[in-house]
């Protein structure tokens, strides 16, 4: 599969068979993770891999109720132990996870998995359930899966209307 293949397979899968990720599957796809560029090298990502239906459960509470990511095969809950500034104003730590988080999902479109990106949550409820430290910026939450549903083809916006050469042309 070439990359373009993988983001056109990518989706926002809101439905998952009742089915356990293998840990080769997950060790392919966080070899993924472990390779995504971070400002400075810095590597400020943290995730913490919930397969327990109990705390995914409650995960998919925290989650704004939420309740189809419990039926993932795991929740990823994407961190970041940082609290560095770019030059150009942008805090690192969120940039990061969500370069990281992408490899997840184009590795995991690759190898016949699905992803969610779950960014409607309440980390208050998050941490508790995990013992995340305060300290700790929780980012984002990815449901992981096999798919039971399929991809329907998004409306995305013509080239023409997102690019502009040179100078702002929009």
């Amino acid at each position: 599969m070439t990359v373009i293949e993988a983001i056109r397979k990518r989706y926002s899968c809101r439905a998952y068979q009742d089915r356990p990720v293998e840990q080769d599957t997950l060790d392919s796809i966080f070899e993924g993770v472990r390779l995504a560029p971070s400002a400075k090298n810095l590597q400020d990502w943290r995730f913490v891999v919930v397969r327990d239906s109990e705390k995914k459960r409650r995960l998919a509470q925290a989650a704004n109720n939420q309740m189809f990511i419990e039926k993932a095969g795991v929740i990823i809950v994407a961190c970041s132990n940082s609290r560095e500034v770019m030059r150009c104003g942008q805090a690192v730590g969120p940039i990061d996870v969500a370069i990281a988080l992408e490899h997840v999902c184009l590795q995991a479109a690759e190898l016949g998995l699905a992803t969610c990106w779950i960014g409607s949550f309440y980390p208050e409820k998050v941490r508790p359930i995990l013992g995340i430290p305060d300290d700790i910026t929780i980012v984002e939450l990815m449901a992981l899966g096999y798919p039971a549903d399929s991809r329907k083809e998004p409306k995305r916006e013509p080239i023409e209307k997102i690019l502009s050469h040179e100078r702002w042309q929009f």
